[in-house]
Formats: structure tokens, sequence, C-alpha cells
């Protein structure tokens, strides 16, 4: 299963992006990154049978190994991508909202949308640390 994080917003060789880049290139599964304009530009064209998940800070609060067992019964089901959206800096739009199966927090804070980014990339590889029953998740 393809792992796609569309964000709004041009990240640029910053810190944050340095986050991402370590954490994307550390998942084992196909991990693609998009990127759009802050407003409009094109979504990419889903591929197959796609879930989206809206990171929204009204979204629920998944554990981590949730979101793994999420992932996997997904993948396992016949999932063909996860699709995760990131808005720009006032959020989604009510398409991308609309479109959403899911919506996700990392908590009650708003956070910016480039360290949504990072914060995602490392959940991303945490979850398939945990699939695959690595030693990387650690709980209590």
């Amino acid at each position: 299963m393809k792992l796609h994080i569309v964000a709004r917003g041009k990240i640029g060789r910053s810190p944050e992006w340095e986050l991402v880049d370590r954490y994307v290139k550390r998942i084992p599964w196909d991990v693609k990154l998009s990127e759009l304009p802050d407003q409009g530009g094109k979504t990419p064209k889903l591929d197959g049978e796609t879930k989206i998940i809206a990171l929204d800070e009204t979204g629920e609060n998944w554990t981590s190994k949730n979101f793994a067992k999420l992932l996997a019964g997904w993948r396992d089901n016949g999932v063909r991508e996860a699709r995760f959206l990131i808005g720009a800096a006032d959020g989604l739009s009510a398409e991308e909202r609309a479109s959403a199966d899911h919506f996700l927090s990392f908590g009650k804070a708003t956070w910016p949308h480039m360290m949504a980014r990072a914060m995602l990339a490392e959940q991303l590889f945490r979850a398939t640390a945990i699939i695959a029953n690595h030693p990387y998740h650690r709980e209590g």
C-alpha cells in the first residue's frame, strides 16, 4: 500500500524538511510526497481504492498502535493508497474536508503545517515499524 502525503505550501530545504526526509527514507513501504500551492492546484489523481485521512485539530487522536492497526487493516483489505491531506496555514478547503474518510489530530493545539508533515512522517514510520515488529516503538 502506498502512503501518500499531500501537503499545501512549499517546505523547501528547512529543518522541517530534514525531519520529513529522515523519516520517509526509513519507511519500508512506498511513500509519495506531493506539494500543492496554498490555494488551488490540482490534487493528484486517485489510484484505485484509497483512504483519505485529513489532518485537522478537530480530528480523532489515534494512538500509534491504533494507527498501525488501521494501516495494516487497510493494506490487508486491498486499499492501494492511504492519502494524508495537510492544509496550509488556513487549513483544509471545504472540498478537501468533504473528501476525507477520517480526520486525524495530533492534539488540540494548532500545529504549523510544516511541523505537521514532520510529525506525520514520524508516525508513519512508527506505524510501519509496529506492523513489522521492529523495536523502534516502545510503550510503558
